[in-house]
């Protein structure tokens, strides 16, 4: 299994746990609007994260990858799958924040 395969599955499992919690927040406008800007914001700081630390960590050498699981793309030394990661964190964790709190008032 290639990298990409396993973002596919880790970006849609945060996205098939948020997309039901949204509407559950009030208005579409009110509700789904304090949501994601959160999540967007969350989303860009943690990508501009793994683009800092995954370069010092590659370029220190203290890992690596196996070069046929990756589709060569980079954001320095970091490849683009790493990327995958964070966005599916800063979804899914909202997302079961919003599930598991549904009918409380936060």
């Amino acid at each position: 299994m290639s990298f990409i395969e396993l973002n596919v599955i880790f970006v849609a499992v945060a996205v098939v746990v948020l997309l039901p919690t949204l509407p559950w927040r009030g208005s579409v406008a009110g509700g789904m609007g304090r949501v994601v800007v959160p999540l967007v914001a969350t989303a860009v700081v943690m990508v501009a994260l793994t683009a800092v630390f995954d370069n010092i960590m590659i370029s220190s050498g203290l890992f690596d990858y196996a070069g046929h699981t990756l589709n060569g793309a980079r954001v320095g030394l970091a490849p683009i799958e790493d990327f995958a990661y964070p966005v599916a964190g800063a979804l899914l964790l909202p997302g079961l924040w919003l599930l598991f709190t549904r009918g409380r008032k936060t």
